[in-house]
């Protein structure tokens, strides 16, 4: 097994001269723990290099100091060192125990590095955006504060503290916000206002991919040991928008590709899907939909329960997409159709998204929705803890 690389070329031949005063002898549990340790890469480099040292002299008991260290790229000093402490002390890879007291920092220093680490760098008049450990570091040298830079790592460590890190957060900004989303949830239970769905009754998730661009350029199919190329530069051949009725209930995507969105793209869209058997004659047929202007409102359900009187428009709270199924069968459109991104012409384009739309309904999957009413009110009852 090879655990130490072979050493550079010497500048000149080794004469030999006096044996090493200190030999250290290790047992077989000394070795297979060298052995396990010089491979590895977790350990700390230095303990690997203790380990590879342990190994080269068990082979070579009578090797030289300089000799070991040229081969392990370390000083001979280090090489007496080890070996004088394996003779006398016996074995070990690690560290001893230090002379001396390590530095205590009063409570107001670390109170200080969290304080800082906790503003906006702009409230100090920094040039950053965000905190790191060394503006930290800096900030509070500036204090008068003598402190090193891993002495900081170490106290935000403690305290789980990255200050270069952020996520967005968004509060929900719809009035009716809990009454939306329990709505929604309910009906993919099968509940609406308390009572079941019938058996007729059809649910449907709707909403368009917008701004679906066809780019003309090169794409290499992958062969073997070598993945599939596409060019990073492109011609655009235009962009159109897909429009998705997603049936909640039976696994059924039914949609169209339109030149724009807006308020006669989404007609035709419910006009095709409500031409059709079940939705035609079904008791209710529930649209779920987001605040989209082409569907937004009390008007747009009231212009739709006027075409079809067992339509019933839903909507999801403003930004709430997450709520809307029909986004689970567009990332899956995302990841199998529509990457990479390469397409001649607009036309055909449009054909193979609706051609693997006609392929998923051969083979319908309802998804398999986990997150329901009383998931929502445990995770409200957490939030107000």
């Amino acid at each position: 097994m090879p655990t130490i690389h072979p050493a550079p070329r010497a500048c000149h031949d080794w004469h030999g001269g006096p044996p090493p005063k200190y030999q250290p002898r290790f047992s077989e549990a000394d070795i297979t723990q060298a052995r396990a340790w010089a491979c590895s890469q977790l350990l700390p480099h230095a303990e690997v290099q203790r380990a590879r040292l342990v190994l080269l002299l068990d082979e070579q008991p009578d090797l030289s100091s300089p000799e070991a260290a040229r081969r392990l790229g370390q000083s001979p000093s280090w090489v007496r060192k080890w070996r004088r402490r394996w003779t006398l002390e016996g074995f070990g890879l690690s560290d001893g125990n230090r002379p001396g007291q390590a530095v205590q920092f009063a409570d107001w220093v670390r109170a200080l590095v969290i304080a800082v680490a906790c503003e906006l760098p702009a409230e100090r008049g920094l040039s950053l955006s965000r905190h790191f450990a060394t503006s930290v570091w800096r900030v509070v040298s500036g204090e008068g504060v003598r402190i090193s830079l891993r002495t900081v790592q170490r106290m935000l460590a403690r305290d789980h503290l990255k200050p270069w890190r952020f996520r967005s957060w968004m509060h929900p900004r719809d009035s009716q916000f809990e009454f939306k989303t329990k709505r929604v949830l309910d009906l993919y239970e099968g509940m609406w206002e308390g009572q079941p769905l019938g058996p007729d009754d059809q649910v449907i998730s709707a909403d368009e991919k917008t701004s679906i661009q066809a780019r003309r350029r090169r794409l290499e199919a992958p062969k073997p040991c070598r993945s599939g190329l596409i060019e990073s530069d492109y011609q655009r051949r235009g962009a159109l928008q897909y429009l998705v009725a997603w049936d909640v209930r039976r696994g059924l995507p039914w949609g169209r590709c339109e030149a724009k969105t807006g308020i006669a793209a989404f007609d035709r869209l419910v006009d095709q899907v409500m031409a059709l058997e079940p939705y035609r004659s079904a008791p209710r047929v529930f649209w779920i939909v987001d605040n989209g202007s082409s569907h937004r409102g009390q008007q747009a359900a009231k212009r739709l329960r006027a075409r079809y009187s067992n339509l019933i428009l839903v909507h999801t709270p403003t930004h709430a997409s997450w709520l809307n199924q029909v986004e689970i069968f567009f990332s899956i459109l995302q990841r199998k159709v529509l990457t990479p991104a390469a397409a001649y012409e607009l036309e055909t384009l449009a054909a193979r998204i609706l051609g693997f739309e006609a392929v998923y309904r051969a083979e319908p999957c309802p998804f398999r929705w986990r997150f329901t009413r009383a998931d929502f009110d445990r995770r409200l009852r957490e939030l107000a803890a």
